[in-house]
């Protein structure tokens, strides 16, 4: 399996070879080979700056002779005008990354700027915003650590490292006692140390989902008033359970799931419906 680093590192590459090709001919046309200059990122919008070591890692990758000098770093909350940081070095190569380097930045920080109002109105409340797998192909490293960097936590990063049960799989495996006894014997045949999650629809599944031993139970679609009785349920019978919410929940109905008692909502809205931050890159 591919390391964090070594998919950020087939994503930039990937990235280069569908912008430039054989060549970026506008910009081998009308610069010189031993022109140098420099470029600012300019912030336009308020927000979560997020992608800056990114940003450092496309310009080392492309050209490593250019230098970069950072002013403000990922995490910080940035406002129109102000400068995030410096590049300087040959012309060309400063063009030619500028783009990859931009819908990179400007979504991240899309991402972590969202996630921080979600995890904001859940101020003051034992109650974490948690990404999904509803990210862009190719990008879920890079938008999972926007998350992070926004003040909300990675549910899971993929298939592979947790065990989440939904009710597709527990229709075809015959019933959730059926589905978690598999899932336990496989974790134990393959030496897998996976925490188990049930998604469960009503007040039965629940149950069946407590007999059954999983380490977290997923409320799906279930409104605030029922979530409440499901955590008196589920607290009074293991507290050591964990909780989570999920499925259609909003920035306006967020508060309410958080003070019903769960340790967790799962919001897609955080990576699939994302406008990037206005963010530019020129010349200063």
């Amino acid at each position: 399996m591919k390391t964090t680093e070594e998919l950020i590192d087939a994503l930039i590459d990937l990235s280069f070879a569908e912008d430039i090709g054989d060549g970026d001919h506008t910009t081998l046309s009308t610069i010189g080979p031993d022109a140098m200059g420099r470029q600012h990122l300019l912030v336009k919008e308020e927000g979560i700056l997020a992608g800056v070591d990114i940003a450092r890692r496309v310009f080392n990758k492309f050209d490593p002779s250019l230098k970069m000098t950072v002013f403000i770093e990922d995490g910080a909350h940035v406002k129109p005008g102000d400068i995030a940081f410096v590049v300087e070095g040959p012309v060309r190569s400063l063009l030619q990354t500028e783009r990859l380097m931009l819908n990179i930045m400007q979504r991240m920080s899309g991402v972590a700027t969202m996630t921080a109002k979600y995890q904001d109105r859940l101020k003051g409340l034992n109650c974490h915003v948690l990404d999904t797998r509803k990210t862009t192909p190719g990008m879920r490293i890079l938008e999972k650590q926007a998350v992070a960097i926004g003040g909300g936590m990675n549910h899971r990063i993929g298939l592979f490292d947790m065990i989440l049960i939904k009710d597709n799989h527990v229709d075809f495996a015959g019933g959730i006692p059926q589905a978690v006894r598999s899932a336990k014997e496989y974790c134990k045949a393959n030496n897998k140390n996976l925490k188990i999650e049930q998604e469960v629809r009503n007040t039965d599944e629940i149950r069946q989902a407590l007999e059954a031993g999983v380490d977290r139970i997923m409320l799906d679609n279930f409104s605030p008033e029922r979530t409440a009785e499901a955590v008196k349920l589920i607290r009074s019978t293991n507290p050591t359970v964990e909780i989570e919410s999920s499925g259609g929940i909003t920035l306006d109905t967020l508060r309410a799931y958080g003070e019903a008692g769960v340790d967790y909502i799962s919001v897609g809205a955080l990576t699939h419906s994302v406008k990037g931050l206005d963010l530019s890159f020129k010349a200063c």
